[in-house]
């Protein structure tokens, strides 16, 4: 399908920042607009809550100021994405944010909203909404929602089970809007790849993480560099929801990845913290050899992208 209005001429690559937290900030964000992608933080990335309207301020003011100085190039739209929760104590208060703010895009994840899209969609903006199967899918489009990435196999954080190929060709067989696809993606081949599988954009988000500009600690940069799918493990351990992790950093809260206890059994990490010391990655990470600024990285992305799509044309 045609790319909403909103998204037509802003884009370098079809490439969407996925939110991660911590990793994705304020600095995130504003690198990958201005490189001419998405670019995304969570709105539990701001703490405290009261730091979120200083973000959203802050970046309309640069991006503004960015497109005024290069008006053949202007910025990617931003994201913001909510958790759509009942654990969420922040939501409505994050959702007035947006609102105010009027923020371009906002993702959802983890609960569908009808009178939270209302209120996106009251000033113009679009809401995407995070799936990992059909049922959810259908349920989000039902609500109103503009468009869904799909979360496939793969994936860093809360990733999926299901294969792209089924989870992008079940989905399209019945929804026309807006379609993003999560998993493994970490170079400019999987994007094009993305697109010929139907899908409108791609999202990256792990190698985002081992970006100069990233919010996340330098060994959690590192660690990303130095692993590869093996890696990475698929857990329900950590938050009740499965999601993907770094072996290694597993081990560096003094668990054994390899004899993790069962969901709901108490397990102790020490100090350490999940999200903040337990990292999560996706399967597409051995691609990722280097730290680059963004800059750098989504030069490189534009670059295999476009070779890839002429090898195709040859």
């Amino acid at each position: 399908m045609a790319l909403p209005h909103a998204l037509q001429g802003r884009l370098r690559v079809p490439l969407v920042g996925a939110p991660m937290l911590i990793a994705s900030d304020y600095n995130l964000a504003l690198a990958q607009c201005k490189a001419g992608v998405i670019g995304t933080f969570p709105a539990l990335s701001a703490r405290p809550a009261e730091v979120l309207d200083e973000w959203l301020s802050n970046l309309n003011a640069e991006l503004a100021a960015h497109d005024k100085a290069h008006p053949s190039r202007p910025s990617a739209p931003y994201a913001v994405n909510l958790i759509v929760h009942k654990t969420n104590e922040r939501l409505q208060a994050d959702l007035a944010s947006c609102v105010k703010h009027r923020v371009p895009i906002v993702i959802t994840a983890l609960g569908v909203q009808k009178p939270l899209i209302d209120a996106i969609h009251s000033y113009g903006g679009l809401v995407i909404h995070d799936v990992t199967n059909i049922v959810h899918a259908r349920k989000a489009a039902s609500a109103g929602v503009d468009g869904l990435i799909a979360v496939a196999a793969g994936a860093g954080g809360h990733g999926g089970r299901l294969s792209p190929f089924a989870l992008v060709q079940e989905i399209r067989e019945w929804f026309d809007g807006l379609l993003i696809l999560s998993g493994a993606i970490a170079n400019g081949r999987s994007v094009l790849a993305a697109q010929a599988m139907g899908c409108d954009l791609a999202y990256i988000g792990s190698a985002f993480i081992a970006t100069k500009e990233a919010g996340a600690p330098l060994a959690h940069k590192q660690m990303v560099v130095d692993s590869s799918a093996t890696d990475v493990i698929y857990t329900d351990l950590f938050s009740g929801v499965n999601g993907n992790y770094l072996k290694p950093s597993i081990r560096d809260a003094g668990l054994d990845p390899e004899n993790l206890p069962p969901r709901g059994t108490p397990y102790n990490t020490g100090a350490k913290k999940v999200w903040r010391d337990i990292w999560a990655a996706g399967q597409g990470i051995g691609a990722v050899k280097d730290i680059p600024s963004v800059a750098e990285f989504v030069d490189r992305i534009d670059a295999e992208y476009r070779a890839a799509k002429a090898l195709l044309a040859a």
